[in-house]
């Protein structure tokens, strides 16, 4: 049974692919924090110019919202590489991974919506994590994707010239 859910899911241990280089993880890393700050503070000028009775709400203030974005983010970037070395699919697993975790970071966003923080504003905090989510995938998977392995490289080139 736990091999039927493990190839259900891609979780081979057989990657068919080199692991992205350390160099090319550590810039999609600057990158998905540099881009999902950005999109966060540009989310949070929509949501006060369209609300401006959400101006000084405590969770758009920078402070409040940059050490969350930073951890989530390096964490998101840490299982990237390790996910590349699990699985044969790994852009597969990864999105699969990204939209799992992303509606679990909406659990507490609706813990304070029941609890009466104002609809609005946190209906832009679902996006501020969804804004995440998109930027630091995209970075992960285009800027540090995983290569292929010299052999079939070489095989694919072969195939052409004959």
């Amino acid at each position: 049974m736990l091999e039927k859910v493990f190839a259900r899911v891609h979780l081979d241990f057989a990657p068919d692919h080199r692991q992205p280089s350390g160099g090319r993880v550590v810039l999609a890393t600057v990158v998905s924090i540099v881009g999902s700050l950005l999109a966060d503070a540009l989310i949070v000028v929509i949501a006060q110019a369209l609300v401006p009775s959400d101006k000084g709400y405590a969770h758009f203030q920078f402070s409040d919202y940059a050490k969350l974005t930073v951890i989530g983010v390096i964490i998101a970037c840490v299982a990237w590489p390790i996910t590349t070395r699990i699985t044969s699919q790994p852009r597969w697993m990864f999105f699969r991974m990204a939209v799992l975790v992303t509606l679990v970071l909406w659990l507490p966003d609706v813990y304070i919506l029941v609890n009466g923080q104002p609809g609005r504003a946190v209906a832009f905090l679902f996006l501020m994590h969804l804004a995440i989510a998109v930027v630091t995938y995209n970075a992960l998977v285009h800027l540090a994707p995983v290569r292929a392995l010299a052999h079939r490289t070489h095989r694919r080139a072969q195939a052409v010239h004959q």
